[in-house]
């Protein structure tokens, strides 16, 4: 049977560190940090505002035409990293957009693979209005 324990804290911490280091890299423009996160695979998947990834080259493609900086992320709002056992996990990000009435929303699901340690298989960024509509 699989050991889905939420949360042990190593495995949580570890995840912590590699998202930190993606955000740093999205901000330096670091292509290759950016491009060792993402599983190289054509099952990869990269929704973001204004492209949607569909494989790695597709993900890698975007990355290398986006420009540096800080990006559209004013500062954080909320962080929740899931982690079930030891290979299986997910980052959700719920940030304020840079200059506009927008939340932000970012989530990523990770797996650990046995020969390529951990990748992320699945992104998704959008946003939202900061008020409620009704």
């Amino acid at each position: 049977m699989t050991d889905l324990m939420p949360n042990i804290p190593e495995v949580a911490a570890e995840v912590r560190a590699l998202f930190e280091r993606y955000e740093q890299a999205l901000i330096d423009k670091a292509v290759e940090v950016l491009d060792a996160t993402f599983w190289d695979s054509p099952h990869t998947i990269r929704y973001a505002l204004h492209e949607n990834g569909y494989g790695f080259a597709e993900i890698h493609a975007h990355r290398v035409a986006r420009p540096p900086g800080p990006g559209i992320k004013e500062r954080r709002l909320r962080l929740e990293i899931l982690t079930l056992g030891r290979d299986l996990a997910t980052v959700n990000l719920e940030f304020k957009v840079r200059g506009r009435d927008l939340i932000g929303r970012q989530s990523q699901t990770w797996v650990r693979f046995p020969d390529l340690g951990w990748k992320v298989i699945v992104a998704h960024v959008s946003t939202m209005n900061a008020a409620p509509l009704w």
